[in-house]
């Protein structure tokens, strides 16, 4: 059984639905899933498709062909068409924190995550021992005012050697440039404390305790080159009182950020989101 993904934008007008999955039948395919969505402020369609075909001759080059110059040139789509045979390759860069690395490799080793994950980058080498542990290659690549255009030569090496996806910054503490942005637009995953930008600085969660916040909170987006400006893919929020301390802060902070992260990366890697003017459209 061939399994594929359609995902598409473009202008809305009548028939683009009909037309898709007419298309669809046409060519021998079973519609499992569909759903859509028009932004009618902008005038724009929005549309995620999943399809099977049983037939053993179903050619995935063939069939998008076909698609592109029977449908998308017809509604000026913008599209992509991903099959369930490939798995999305991603890499992980971290730096000293472990609570999203042990929550992402965990549910990676369970077989929740439906992706590769060829090897870990880091800037330190204190968290080796956890990608040894899981059996994931690690790079130890320093960043340093000096080195940085060096270390990051070195981990574009890595990633075309590699053929990677995606890109998750699991609490890499590093401001990540626009030569790796511009390779990846869109496809680096960045998890961050929701206080930005009321609490900016180092220690967000001791401004929030002496500000007396109700609500703590974690965001998960795609990474711009302004900092903490991207698409917002997945967040979550807790409530807090005058009773907890800045450990517990600190402690439902990071519960939030693992769980924030790990459903950010289903999403991405699920083919479940769609950016359009520095939104998201997350299907279900």
């Amino acid at each position: 059984m061939n399994k594929i993904t359609i995902l598409i934008h473009c202008k809305d007008r009548p028939n683009i639905i009909a037309s898709v999955t007419n298309f669809i039948a046409h060519n021998g395919g079973n519609i499992v899933y569909i759903d859509q969505h028009v932004d009618r402020e902008q005038n724009i369609f929005f549309m995620r498709l999943e399809s099977e075909f049983g037939s053993n001759s179903f050619d995935t080059v063939e069939f998008k062909s076909a698609f592109k110059n029977d449908i998308a040139e017809k509604f000026k789509m913008k599209w992509r068409i991903y099959s369930s045979e490939k798995k999305p390759k991603m890499a992980l860069f971290i730096s000293k924190y472990d609570h999203c690395l042990y929550d992402l490799l965990g549910r990676y080793n369970s077989g929740e995550l439906n992706l590769e994950i060829p090897f870990i980058i880091s800037n330190h080498m204190d968290l080796k021992p956890i990608a040894d542990s899981f059996k994931i290659p690690f790079y130890h690549i320093p960043v340093t005012k000096d080195t940085k255009e060096k270390a990051e030569n070195s981990q574009l090496e890595l990633l075309d050697k590699y053929n990677i996806d995606f890109i998750v910054l699991a609490r890499y503490m590093q401001i990540v440039s626009e030569k790796l942005i511009s390779k990846y637009p869109n496809k680096i995953i960045n998890i961050h404390h929701s206080f930005l930008p009321a609490f900016v600085g180092a220690k967000p969660y001791h401004s929030a305790y002496k500000r007396g916040v109700k609500i703590i909170g974690a965001t998960s987006h795609y990474v711009t080159e302004e900092l903490d400006a991207g698409p917002i893919i997945e967040q979550d929020v807790t409530r807090v009182t005058h009773a907890h301390s800045i450990s517990d802060l600190i402690t439902k902070g990071r519960d939030l950020e693992k769980i924030v992260l790990a459903n950010a990366v289903k999403l991405h890697a699920n083919r479940k989101v769609m950016v359009y003017n520095n939104k998201t459209v997350i299907f279900s």
